[in-house]
């Protein structure tokens, strides 16, 4: 099994288990690792998807890399495309802005209520 459809894979699971914690459970922590696990299958896949085989990173350090010596245009498929990795940082910086967000407002709330439980919060309810 080649190695891109191994990651693939494990991604596609890791976003199905995120969105079925995410839709089945009722904790609000369960549902917040949903959440995080959800993102991480994302990031992975995205990641995955941008590989090229035999590509190296977007850093012309060899002339084996260039059409002619004389131009500064680089083989085509000799190097990744950076907007994929460059993207995942991004959001990886971004999911950890939310889920700590997400964790100061669950606790905030447990202080309040007493309970983790979707269902016991009523009091919002119209």
């Amino acid at each position: 099994m080649e190695f891109v459809t191994l990651y693939s894979a494990a991604a596609i699971a890791l976003i199905l288990v995120g969105l079925a914690g995410v839709l089945i459970k009722r904790n609000l922590i369960k549902m917040a690792l949903g959440f995080s696990l959800l993102g991480t299958g994302a990031n992975i896949l995205i990641v995955t998807l941008g590989y090229v085989r035999g590509a190296t990173a977007p850093i012309v350090d060899s002339p084996a890399l260039l059409e002619d010596a004389g131009s500064l245009v680089v083989k085509q498929g000799a190097v990744m495309d950076p907007v994929p990795q460059a993207l995942v940082l991004t959001a990886i910086v971004i999911g950890v802005g939310v889920t700590g967000l997400m964790l100061a407002t669950i606790v905030r709330l447990y202080a309040n209520t007493k309970t983790l439980d979707v269902n016991a919060l009523t009091r919002l309810k119209w």
